[in-house]
């Protein structure tokens, strides 16, 4: 099993070292012949910014792969679904058993809780932009 995710994009725009790749995400469902006649096969397109000091060897227009690793797209999942889940089960039973809230009082603190947890990732976007970065390479 490969340690790398890696798409197929095309450079859309470019400044200085700064690349935006488009990238076709689509469901897997959306190959299937029948996908033109279901509501369940989907494709978004999305721009991916890439920094790189080797960015002279592209072009507006051209094909490229885009590549990270694994173990980021599992540091991405911590951060976004795992973190918080373990901040409201947290949030939740301390301001129902450690301060005796009532249950709907407790689940809107818990609620709650979150937005400094997605604060401060906000505040911190910069510096994990780098933990969580892409690098391209040119199709042959």
């Amino acid at each position: 099993m490969s340690n790398n995710i890696e798409h197929l994009g095309i450079v859309e725009n470019m400044e200085g070292n700064h690349v935006a790749v488009r990238i076709v995400q689509t469901s897997a469902c959306s190959t299937c012949v029948a996908a033109g006649h279901c509501n369940a096969s989907e494709m978004k397109v999305k721009i991916i910014d890439v920094y790189t000091d080797d960015h002279a060897r592209y072009a507006v227009g051209q094909e490229i792969r885009l590549v990270g690793t694994s173990s980021m797209g599992m540091r991405a999942i911590l951060w976004a679904f795992g973190l918080p889940f373990v901040v409201v089960v947290l949030a939740l039973f301390v301001l129902q058993s450690g301060l005796g809230l009532s249950e709907p009082v407790a689940a809107l603190g818990a609620l709650a809780a979150l937005v400094p947890y997605y604060a401060l990732l906000y505040v911190n976007r910069n510096r994990m932009s780098r933990k969580f970065s892409f690098t391209i390479e040119p199709i042959k």
